[in-house]
């Protein structure tokens, strides 16, 4: 049987403060969840780093670091730059992997927009394992159609 959204949140032990933001399906239900923190005007998310998210070698898969970057680079927007409503599409991301992080470990990460148009939003961000610079990672993202609410939205919470 598979374990509910809220006992997977409950076995990653995130810091105090963190709140999980994940979908409750598709990939990120599966994979997740994330969690955010709000720091005055910045908000922060994070992962535990746990077996399904590792490479053979024990350290957290690109892909799953490149998906992290996929998430919070447009969720910064919605939760900080007056998006909230709205779906934030990829056009194009880069993702610089600077050091890996190791099963156990609890990823951090933050974003900033840098300039919106009409059209796009242009943003970019860094990931850190216990203040040290694991990734950093920049994206380009088109401003689309209405967005479903995230959890946290959802539950009337805020980052």
């Amino acid at each position: 049987m598979a374990r509910s959204f809220e006992d997977r949140a409950a076995a990653h032990d995130p810091p105090p403060g963190f709140v999980p933001i994940s979908f409750t399906d598709g990939f990120l239900g599966h994979n997740g969840p994330i969690y955010a923190r709000r720091v005055d005007d910045t908000v922060l998310f994070g992962c535990r780093v746990l077996p399904y998210l590792c490479n053979p070698m024990g350290v957290v898969h690109g892909g799953w670091v490149a998906t992290l970057f996929d998430v919070i680079l447009p969720l910064t927007a919605r939760y900080t730059a007056g998006f909230e409503e709205r779906f934030l599409l990829t056009v194009q991301m880069g993702v610089d992997y600077l050091a890996g992080a190791k099963l156990g470990d609890w990823i951090e990460g933050r974003a900033q927009v840098l300039r919106t148009t009409r059209r796009m939003i242009f943003i970019q961000g860094t990931l850190e394992v216990d203040g040290a610079l694991t990734a950093r990672g920049s994206g380009i993202f088109r401003i689309g159609p209405p967005a479903p609410p995230t959890l946290l939205e959802q539950s009337g919470r805020q980052a």
